[in-house]
């Protein structure tokens, strides 16, 4: 059965889940997501990057009119992502693939959007071609306190000259007055291969958890979302030996990291595709104190990749696939070459 074909059986009983929670106890529920947005980059050239070779900078015509498109497809996902569960757009959003403050801006002042005021947190990158990572957040329910980017250090082999790629994003705030700490990641992507790029994405894994111990030295029981595009599935050794991620939650102890994603990549489930294989890149890790089952604050409830029907190519070779905003064809009217991937925080109503 296809990935996408299998959520749909997931989601029913996710609902009737919830339904059956609600019988006995009245929860909060927000969505907490993110999405890459697959070259969200603007029409002006910038002198200080390599952005003139983004898809929508070469495009030969009517480089507007795609822009306002692609900012339209954007906010559609967004405003639709655990919407039929929790009755509201997410309460914090981490994104990648974006150029610029700017296109933030146009993103949250869409008309899908505008409406939650959504705040948000962003750094320029050292990326070569300019593309950062970025939070958006609905500022009713959550408070930024401190924010703060984490360079990455990379070299090249041969050369050892450097490599500039995106920082790592940590953002401190209050999810409805409770202290949340949320890093937004994009590793190094696998181009060359895997192989031959694996170890800049080892370098990015450690950078994670010298993050997050950093923060579990200050509060051990310090509730830490990590999320984004890692460019490695939920089983390779970043996360399986750096991050030292468990699949199960009676398995973490206080300082660990419960990937619930590696549930999904088992299963089959992917949030990219190449060549005809899934890989679930897109991913949301969560430490100890969010999985205990009292509900009395904030807790991991569920976790989903956001692959509606719409997001999917209907024809042709990539039949399947999610369906793209940019081809070698140009534009597509497609959304992202990545699904959005969320989790579902509960808390008890007093």
């Amino acid at each position: 059965m296809k990935p996408y074909l299998k959520s749909y059986l997931w989601l029913f009983c996710l609902m009737h889940t919830a339904i059956c929670y609600a019988q006995d106890r009245e929860f909060t529920i927000h969505t907490i997501a993110f999405y890459n947005l697959e070259n969200l980059f603007d029409v002006d050239n910038d002198a200080l990057t390599f952005d003139e070779s983004s898809p929508i900078m070469e495009l030969a015509e009517n480089k507007s009119e795609v822009y306002a498109k692609k900012i339209r497809n954007m906010a559609h996902v967004i405003s639709e992502i655990g919407l039929k569960v929790t009755h509201n757009l997410p309460a914090i959003i981490g994104v990648c693939e974006i150029e610029n403050r700017d296109v933030l801006e146009d993103l949250v002042n869409d008309s899908l959007l505008v409406h939650k005021n959504y705040g948000m947190v962003h750094y320029n990158s050292p990326d070569r071609r300019g593309i950062d990572v970025g939070l958006l957040y609905q500022k009713t329910i959550f408070t930024p306190t401190v924010t703060k980017t984490y360079p990455l250090y990379l070299k090249d082999e041969l050369t050892n000259a450097p490599i500039y790629t995106r920082d790592q994003l940590v953002v401190t705030g209050f999810l409805d007055g409770e202290p949340m700490h949320i890093i937004v990641n994009h590793w190094p992507s696998r181009r060359g291969g895997e192989t031959k790029s694996n170890a800049k994405r080892i370098e990015a894994a450690k950078l994670n958890k010298h993050i997050i111990d950093s923060l579990q030295t200050i509060n051990p029981y310090a509730k830490i979302i990590s999320m984004g595009d890692f460019n490695d599935n939920p089983t390779n050794d970043s996360f399986k030996n750096i991050l030292k991620t468990s699949k199960k939650k009676n398995k973490v102890p206080l300082k660990g990291i419960y990937n619930p994603m590696e549930h999904l990549y088992n299963q089959g489930f992917g949030t990219t595709a190449y060549r005809d294989k899934w890989s679930l890149f897109d991913q949301i890790l969560v430490t100890k104190p969010l999985l205990n089952s009292d509900y009395n604050s904030y807790k991991l409830y569920k976790a989903g990749i956001f692959n509606a029907q719409y997001l999917i190519t209907k024809t042709g070779a990539y039949k399947g696939y999610p369906f793209r905003s940019f081809s070698y064809e140009g534009f597509t009217n497609g959304y992202s070459d990545h699904f959005p991937v969320y989790i579902y925080v509960i808390k008890a109503k007093i």
